[in-house]
């Protein structure tokens, strides 16, 4: 078997087995195409099967200098995937990668914005337009639930389950899960859907779809990038800000008031509390509020 036809067959075995979504397929194969790119260039005729931990270390080599660390560690980690794959399948005995390190990349705290922040930004928006109400309702989604972008523009009106407080949302590689939703957030896409939603012509497929654009189909992750840039230079912001951001300042927010980081990943649908912790962005005071109001010895000994 050549690198395609194991590249193909390593394509079914994440989309089938492991259920990831297509973009997420397309990255990890990029990689391995990457590796098979050079393997042409330098004339070297090895399969997959044969591959040397030598070889790849001289593929690593040649773009360490062109790549950051955070992207050779996704690389390697992407190779590491598909010869453990091989290894699944029995036509490997071990991982030319195994003994090959990734560079350290540190974790980026990400931004965040506060609760005023968010206040201001969302009052920025202008509800005489046809389009205010939606992005109103929008921008509440995406901070009172914290969701993904792509959760956003594909909700569903048949996954809004208000009289039970929750939304459901097909989060990354298919999977379900259910989130709670605030009054406020659920008023505001009440209003939506009763004033500008309902003024719309909507296309034959979107019936069902939340979020609509002009044209009555669904809205593009770029739009709401555009959207929310577009109010933080109103608003004289002085932050990278992206939907993301939000989805940031969900997590901290409900940290910073109490919650406990399990059910914050749940709400966020992280299978590792690992990456839930990456999210949280955490100041100094806080911490040591944490450990003066919950620590058992908080109180100073007097003897």
């Amino acid at each position: 078997m050549n690198w395609k036809t194991h590249i193909k067959s390593y394509q079914s075995y994440l989309r089938i087995e492991r259920g990831l979504s297509k973009n997420t397929i397309e990255n990890y194969s990029f990689d391995i195409e990457r590796l098979c790119l050079f393997l042409d260039e330098k004339a070297i005729v090895v399969s997959p099967i044969k591959i040397s931990e030598e070889t790849i270390q001289q593929f690593i080599y040649s773009f360490s200098k062109e790549v950051n660390p955070r992207s050779q560690a996704r690389i390697i980690s992407g190779l590491k995937s598909f010869f453990s794959y091989l290894i699944f399948e029995d036509y490997r005995q071990d991982n030319p990668l195994e003994l090959i390190e990734t560079p350290k990349t540190g974790r980026k705290l990400p931004d965040t914005l506060s609760v005023e922040e968010i206040d201001s930004l969302i009052s920025a928006i202008d509800l005489s337009t046809n389009e205010g109400e939606r992005n109103r309702a929008m921008l509440e989604t995406l901070y009172g639930c914290g969701l993904r972008v792509s959760e956003l523009v594909s909700l569903k009106i048949s996954d809004l389950f208000f009289d039970e407080g929750f939304i459901k949302i097909t989060g990354k590689g298919n999977k379900q899960r259910f989130v709670p939703i605030g009054n406020l957030t659920q008023k505001y896409i009440q209003i939506y859907r009763e004033t500008s939603r309902n003024d719309l012509n909507i296309k034959k497929g979107f019936e069902d779809t939340l979020f609509l654009n002009r044209r009555g189909a669904q809205l593009s992750r770029a739009m709401i990038f555009t959207i929310i840039k577009d109010l933080a230079v109103l608003i004289n912001l002085n932050k990278s800000i992206s939907p993301h951001t939000l989805r940031h300042s969900f997590a901290t927010h409900l940290l910073e008031n109490g919650a406990d980081l399990r059910s914050i990943q749940l709400m966020l649908g992280h299978e590792s509390i690992t990456t839930t912790e990456i999210y949280v962005h955490l100041d100094r005071k806080f911490l040591t509020e944490v450990i003066n109001t919950f620590h058992p010895r908080k109180e100073s000994d007097s003897r």
